[in-house]
């Protein structure tokens, strides 16, 4: 009966399953169609913004006299502001940024200024977003800097307003916080950093990437950060909750680099490459972080996607780096996800892109974008607008309230928990915020404590201001509790560069010097065999005004004479060189006789060769003559920067003596030295002798007095190897050597008191060699590098603080053995050259121009080529020097003749930039206007006096007719 019953209530569920089967299906049929019917209206729903157009104007509209770097880095080499646009520039060896204007002056021209930021590459920059002219620059130095800049038409400052020192190795990232005032993520290699700046140490380090970081952006409201990395994984963190990430997740296959960047919400976009390397943009929903939203592919290529993106229309911007071609899409909540705008096709290739903020944008013509796109020679501003009636009505819907620049909180109500979002503002052109007028109520500065940067090494602490933004909303300094930026309101960018600079002091006139390597055409290439493991204690090779001469690695200690006169491919074939028979253990050229090459061998003898007046066309063997004294193998010699024919030289056997090369005999021997001697110097006026000696002592000499130092103190503490020179007039010794960290360090010792130690150092980089100077006596120009460097560091020598004024640095593209420098006259001065050297590579000689960019270069630059002495001419012999004469090397003018001096130039009147307000002010009253109208109307028919010209034609006399 049970089993009966149950059978009939199976029976009647089986009667009854396809009616509700089918009724089950009725539903999800709705369901789908509904979907369906929503996908299709997504997909087919109109976009306001669907015919954005982007706009390239000619090229006399580009910006021109840009250098645009091609260097490796995770940045995108160029940001803007509403006024400014900062980016990457090969100008220093990539140490300097380029500034200009985002919008042309009066004419239709940009100004185009560079400011020298690091000692190192420029790896990202980034403006903030409640200051047009605060930029903060990070570097292969380590650290990270904000600047003040000023319009491009004003003096750009010397010195960095705060200095971060994350010293987490070369940094590639930095990013001021989108809502909080004073807030930056700094990123390096593997690590994040969040800094306040008004602080010493970083908020917060974050957890290590597994391997190479490459982007990272701010959530809009800035309560996280997500990072892209080489590892493949997109990874989330919440700063102020925990230093390792909150979510973490598989991102695109290739191996390649991507970016990251967050869109609207709680969705973030990232750039990269699938598995069949294609470039790849995916959306993604960090709620859901199991997948990706979308994904949509786009061409195989090995370029780098640059993603931007305007939170206001949705719009996305997609370029490749090193590619001509520019996509726009747009973004959506709902599919389909990415929707394509345009597909713009540049004329020049791309090196990077920014987006000017919204702020500054063109309502009139309807403009929803305004992208700058970085190539090698210039900046495209490219106009993405929306087709439509222009010049007339605002047209709300394209443009929503935006951000505005007043920060939402401080930095520390940020890091306290804080979330505020920034006040929006309307760009209705009556309804846009007004600039701030300046306060007549003084403010006191606020000193912010900072890391110590080289230029700031006498202060802990500086007042920074800022200037009245011109988009910002007009407010008292009581409102904004002087808290925008991060610092306190000033009346303008150039009263705040002159306060600063007077503050930290002077500020060096060849701070923006450039390093360049001349034309292909002066090169001798195809050099082999070179001998590139010379003693430390030597410089390489040599070089004068004529020809260099340079080591081989060939048994015998062969060296090879090269004519600059004769630049060009060399032969496969065997060169005539100089035999030596023994090992080269440092060589010279006399500066008197450009014929003459000193050798000195590991035997403890020192040759003399006698170059030919047109070269060398043979293998020499015989020398001039051998000078022969010292018991050991020879460290380095020097000659007398006076007497002809006069030579120092330092030994193994710790005496440096004194030889006359008429004579061919040593004159003088000097003892005192305990340890090996890496360098030595004379002075300018040749009276004394410097030494500096691995026994951690400087050692001063007058060797026609005594044979014992006159003078004697502590050195460098490390034991590596050390080069001194003279600077400041003979007034200071520069030594360069080691610490006992074995870091590279510049050390100036007073001449007068070697006792008392260095008055000033410098730290330069960790590196095995030996940073080898050259000292420049006109300009007081140091220039120095190591062999087997890439790059030469500048700096101007003044002989009080701050001592060591850091210039731009040049940086070659492979490491060279050394650089050696002509002498003066060589220099080409119309191009305001103040050095020339001479770079030894591999396998190639190139001469090398280090010029100071100056405007007027029709004038000659008499403030940095003052009389120049004749170094390269005697001024006594040996034998008069070491009886006590002195001689002096009489100074010439390097002016050419058809220059005149820049001090002489005819002072310009000051040009007005724009007319002044009264002349679209004034109104005219109607009869002017009447008078005006009725003068034209008469301008344009003419005189009514004047003879009609059918009056002037001749005419047939009455009797001619015909009746």
């Amino acid at each position: 009966m049970v089993c009966r019953s149950a059978l009939c209530v199976t029976r009647n569920a089986l009667i009854q399953t396809p009616a509700s089967r089918s009724s089950s299906q009725h539903r999800d049929t709705r369901k789908v169609q509904t979907r369906g019917q929503q996908l299709s209206m997504n997909r087919f729903k109109t976009s306001k913004y669907k015919n954005t157009t982007p706009k390239i104007p000619k090229k006399d509209g580009w910006i021109a006299n840009v250098r645009g770097g091609s260097f490796s880095s995770q940045g995108n080499h160029i940001k803007s502001s509403c006024s400014l646009v900062a980016f990457n520039t090969d100008q220093a060896g990539g140490g300097m940024v380029g500034l200009s204007s985002v919008n042309a002056a009066s004419d239709g021209k940009w100004t185009v200024t560079q400011i020298s930021c690091h000692a190192d590459l420029v790896t990202d920059m980034d403006f903030s977003p409640f200051d047009d002219y605060l930029l903060a620059t990070c570097s292969a130095d380590e650290t990270v800097k904000l600047w003040r800049v000023c319009d491009p038409d004003q003096e750009q400052p010397s010195n960095a307003e705060v200095t971060l020192s994350a010293a987490d190795g070369r940094l590639e990232i930095v990013l001021f916080h989108p809502a909080a005032s004073g807030l930056l993520a700094v990123a390096s290699a593997r690590g994040v950093q969040v800094w306040d700046v008004s602080r010493d140490a970083a908020l917060t380090v974050l957890e290590q990437h597994e391997d190479q970081l490459q982007g990272l952006a701010w959530k809009e409201d800035g309560s996280l950060l997500a990072s892209s990395c080489k590892d493949k994984k997109l990874r989330l963190f919440d700063p102020r909750a925990q230093p390792s990430a909150v979510q973490c997740v598989q991102g695109h296959q290739g191996n390649r680099d991507s970016r990251i960047l967050w869109v609207k919400d709680d969705n973030f976009l990232t750039t990269g490459f699938n598995q069949m390397r294609q470039q790849e943009v995916r959306l993604w929903d960090s709620r859901k972080l199991s997948s990706s939203l979308s994904s949509l592919s786009l061409a195989t290529s090995n370029a780098t996607l640059i993603p931007l993106f305007d939170p206001d229309s949705g719009l996305l911007i997609v370029s490749g780096n090193g590619e001509s071609v520019i996509d726009c899409f747009e973004v959506n909540s709902n599919e389909p996800f990415l929707s394509q705008v345009s597909h713009c096709l540049t004329d020049v290739s791309t090196r990077g892109v920014a987006l000017v903020p919204k702020l500054a944008l063109d309502v009139s013509c309807c403009e929803v974008l305004h992208l700058m796109q970085l190539t090698d020679n210039f900046i495209v501003p490219i106009s993405y607008q929306v087709p439509r009636k222009a010049g007339q009505d605002f047209h709300a819907d394209l443009y929503p309230d935006t951000v505005g620049q007043t920060p939402a909180m401080t930095a520390e109500d940020w890091w306290k928990g804080e979330n505020k979002q920034v006040e929006r503002v309307s760009l209705h052109p009556s309804k846009r915020p007004k600039p701030a007028a300046p306060s007549a109520q003084e403010t006191k500065p606020k000193d912010l404590p900072r890391g110590k940067s080289k230029e700031e090494a006498s202060t802990s602490s500086s007042p920074l201001s800022t200037p009245s933004s011109s988009a910002a909303p007009s407010r008292s300094p009581s409102s904004t509790s002087g808290l925008s930026s991060g610092f306190l309101p000033s009346p303008s960018p150039s009263q705040s560069s002159r306060a600063i600079h007077s503050m930290l002091g002077p500020s060096s006139k060849f701070r923006h010097i450039q390093g360049a390597i001349l034309h292909r055409d002066t090169h001798i290439t195809n050099l082999r065999g070179l001998h590139l493991t010379t003693p430390g204690e030597c410089d390489g090779f040599c070089a004068n005004g004529q020809r260099v001469a340079v080591p081989l690695a060939i048994a015998g200690g062969q060296i090879a004479v090269f004519e600059l006169s004769q630049p060009g491919k060399l032969p496969d074939t065997a060169l005539p060189t100089i035999q030596n028979s023994v090992n080269v253990a440092d060589f010279c050229w006399d500066p008197f006789d450009t014929h003459k090459l000193v050798v000195a061998g590991d035997d403890a003898k020192i040759r003399v060769w006698q170059i030919p007046k047109e070269g060398l066309t043979e293998t020499l063997t015989e020398p001039e003559c051998i000078l022969r004294g010292h018991t050991e193998k020879i460290y380095s010699i020097k000659f007398h920067p006076h007497a002809s024919g006069l030579l120092a030289s330092s030994s193994y056997d710790l005496t440096v003596r004194l030889w006359n090369l008429e004579m061919g005999e040593e004159v003088k021997r000097l003892s005192g030295h305990q340890d090996q001697i890496f360098g030595m110097a004379w002075s300018p006026d040749g009276k004394l002798l410097a030494t500096v000696c691995k026994d951690g002592k400087v050692r001063l000499y007058d060797p026609r007095k005594s044979t014992l130092p006159i003078q004697e103190g502590p050195g460098p503490e490390g034991q590596r190897g050390a080069r001194v020179v003279w600077v400041c007039d003979g007034k200071y010794l520069l030594v360069s050597g080691f610490d006992s960290r074995s870091e590279r360090q510049l050390y100036l010792f007073s001449a007068e008191s070697l006792a008392s130690g260095s008055v000033a150092s410098a730290p330069a980089d960790v590196s095995p060699s030996t940073l080898i100077p050259f000292y420049d006596l006109d300009t007081s120009v140091l220039i120095l590098t190591g062999k087997g460097d890439t790059r030469v560091y500048i700096y101007e020598i003044v002989p009080e603080a701050p001592y060591f004024m850091e210039c731009s640095s040049f940086h070659s593209s492979e490491p060279h053995k050394g650089l050696c420098f002509l002498p003066k006259a060589e220099c080409d001065v119309r191009d305001v050259e103040v050095a020339r050297a001479i770079r030894l590579g591999k396998t190639t000689i190139e001469p090398v121009a280090f010029r100071v960019p100056r405007v007027k270069k029709e004038f000659f630059q008499d403030d940095v080529f003052p009389e120049t002495a004749v170094w390269w001419k005697a001024s006594l012999t040996a034998a008069a020097w070491l009886s006590g004469s002195n001689g002096q090397h009489h100074k010439i003018s390097l002016r050419p003749k058809d220059m005149t001096p820049v001090s002489e130039a005819p002072k310009e009147a000051p040009v007005r930039k724009y007319l002044p307000s009264s002349v679209y002010l004034e109104e005219k009253t109607d009869e002017q206007k009447k008078e005006e109208l009725l003068s034209a109307m008469v301008a344009k028919l003419g005189n009514r006096e004047d003879p009609l010209p059918q009056e002037s034609y001749e005419g047939v006399d009455e009797d001619e007719w015909d009746d």
